[in-house]
């Protein structure tokens, strides 16, 4: 941090919680002087029913929908669409496509988008089935005119921002608290945090790191003063196929599921949008490439490895250093 933390606004905190974007969410906020609990309610529902209608694929009527399934055409986007789906081809450029935001026909075909989970009985996709879904797709070949604020839709293209899109409603949430006088809160939307401020008491927003069954690793918590903190496990959404698991997290290189290793990958950045990109994109890297991309990009990041000898811990010199911090404090 480069400054203490402000002071909180009042030592009332309120509870608050609900239901979006196929998960629950909830908030701690330290009431702020002059506006209601209601009234901050309302503004958290507000911006989380705003990304639903701009970046769901359940919705048929919201614009993500839309543009998945227009004509071959440039079409203009909205302010919100365009921030979003620019920076998350940024960090497909950074990460080599380890997240993509292009891979919707990719999501459905495995059973994880809006058409629902493939039949038990189903076969698991062709080759020639993921050979077609991935013409569809590729983070390199979607064109974007920045004049325009538009983006090209040859036909089929099916755009998924499943791996950043709760971390960018978390953000979201955040930045409309603070404006409304809560600078002292803990957000969480499907595991995906982000704390600002400290608690009436001075002490920080304090959360547990989530860890896979079996891991290594102590219990861990984590001081959420203004940063973020988000998990991407292979153990948290996937379907079992002749006594195999196939995890959510797909690889658009292979056009498969992940099968690397990991169990989980935990980043803490500043930004929970970026925290949980690039918590998608090292779990797509694997043990060793993602490591190796984390420390040197500057990240701190945790990785769980599931080995025949058991799990593996393994972290960047940031994370390791943050934990010194935390036992020196101690």
């Amino acid at each position: 941090m480069s400054a203490p933390p402000s002071r909180p606004p009042s030592d009332i905190v309120w509870s608050l919680g609900g239901e979006t974007m196929g998960t629950g969410w909830s908030a701690r906020i330290v009431a702020p002087p002059g506006v209601d609990k209601e009234a901050l309610d309302a503004a958290i529902r507000q911006e989380l029913d705003a990304v639903v209608a701009v970046f769901s694929p359940w919705e048929a009527a919201s614009e993500i929908s839309r543009f998945n399934g227009a004509p071959a055409g440039t079409w203009a986007l909205s302010q919100p669409f365009w921030t979003l789906l620019d920076a998350a081809m940024d960090i497909a450029d950074d990460t080599n496509g380890a997240v993509d935001p292009t891979l919707g026909a990719l999501v459905d075909l495995w059973g994880f988008g809006p058409p629902g989970p493939r039949p038990a009985d189903a076969p698991l996709p062709s080759d020639e089935e993921i050979d077609a879904a991935q013409a569809l797709g590729g983070w390199q070949s979607l064109r974007l005119n920045r004049e325009a604020r538009a983006a090209v839709q040859p036909g089929g293209v099916k755009l998924d921002f499943s791996g950043i899109a709760k971390g960018h409603a978390v953000d979201r949430v955040s930045e409309r608290l603070t404006a409304m006088g809560a600078t002292s809160h803990l957000i969480e939307i499907g595991g995906e945090l982000r704390g600002a401020g400290v608690k009436p008491d001075g002490q920080p927003w304090w959360v547990e790191i989530e860890q896979p069954p079996g891991s290594p690793a102590p219990r861990t918590l984590i001081a959420l003063v203004d940063i973020a903190l988000a998990t991407s496990g292979d153990y948290r959404k996937a379907f079992s196929h002749e006594g195999r698991r196939y995890s959510h997290t797909l690889d658009g290189r292979t056009g498969r599921p992940i099968d690397n290793g990991l169990a989980s990958v935990t980043v803490v950045h500043p930004s929970a949008m970026k925290a949980d990109a690039f918590a998608t994109a090292l779990t797509v890297m694997g043990p060793y490439d993602g490591p190796e991309f984390a420390e040197a990009y500057g990240l701190a990041a945790h990785f769980v490895e599931r080995t025949p000898r058991g799990p593996i811990e393994r972290m960047t010199p940031l994370y390791a250093a943050m934990l010194e911090d935390e036992s020196k404090e101690d």
